[in-house]
């Protein structure tokens, strides 16, 4: 039996969520309490959803990656994971928009966990930084339930280390996979993953697992609202990180610059 396309729309999210694009790329109209929201739903009623989380870097990656912009217009929610998002959706006239990034969602998640009886699995991270993470969770957090973690090589997984790896996920009973391998490798996973793995919310956290298991700095607050965290970050990780924002920034900036003008058209494979 086909379920109509509204009986769709009601399974996939509990209200309405309106979203807008930025240089072609969806991002949604969220909250940090909305998406908490839309993730016990897909819990409740065990969905096959994937969250990813868009900011600056992920938008100029998808001007040039067609898998990983339609891997972003297909997922259940893409959250706006940096200021300069949420800035665009209230110049756009979404004033309730909140930045939605990974230690946030992270902890309003945990937070939760331990009431609702959510099972958490950690996949992704440098050698030790998972196991790092499951202590100050279970810590921070008393009651919650981290069912496993699992550090992958740094190369493409053999077809044996895929089916150990889902075995290993669908056996721990997991309702959230959270995946820290940096954008686009956790998005590319997540898409690869969502039809194998059992578990009803795949989120991809990129460094969320550094920040919150103490390996990285956390900017304060502060910084994080005016929109410089990228250079906080490339201050904390100038080898690392120079390169990567010394391109993005000033592109992101030209191309919404050209985009208000309309002078901004995003290329397409049919295009190259």
């Amino acid at each position: 039996m086909t379920i109509p396309p509204d009986r769709l729309r009601l399974t996939r999210y509990p209200f309405a969520i309106e979203s807008f694009s930025i240089l072609g790329v969806r991002i949604d109209v969220l909250t940090r309490a909305r998406t908490l929201a839309v993730i016990d739903h897909w819990i409740q009623v065990r969905g096959k959803e994937y969250v990813v989380l868009t900011g600056a870097h992920g938008i100029i990656e998808m001007q040039n990656d067609e898998k990983l912009f339609g891997i972003n217009q297909t997922a259940g929610l893409v959250t706006p994971d940096g200021m300069p998002e949420v800035w665009l959706g209230r110049l756009y006239g979404f004033k309730n928009i909140e930045k939605v990034y990974a230690p946030d969602i992270m902890m309003d998640v945990f937070s939760v966990s331990a009431d609702r009886g959510y099972k958490h699995f950690f996949y992704g991270g440098k050698e030790g930084v998972a196991e790092k993470l499951t202590k100050v969770v279970e810590e921070s957090y008393p009651g919650i339930t981290v069912v496993g973690s699992y550090c992958p090589p740094f190369r493409p997984l053999s077809s044996t280390e895929i089916e150990d790896v889902v075995r290993e996920i669908n056996l721990s009973g997991a309702d959230i996979v959270w995946c820290g391998l940096g954008c686009p490798k956790q998005e590319r996973w997540m898409d690869s993953f969502r039809g194998l793995v059992t578990a009803p919310v795949l989120i991809g956290v990129g460094a969320g697992f550094d920040f919150l298991s103490g390996e990285k700095p956390l900017a304060p607050k502060w910084i994080q609202r005016s929109g410089l965290e990228w250079l906080y970050r490339t201050l904390s990780e100038p080898k690392r990180l120079l390169r990567r924002y010394g391109a993005v920034v000033p592109k992101f900036l030209w191309l919404n610059f050209l985009d208000m003008f309309g002078l901004f058209r995003r290329r397409s494979v049919e295009d190259s």
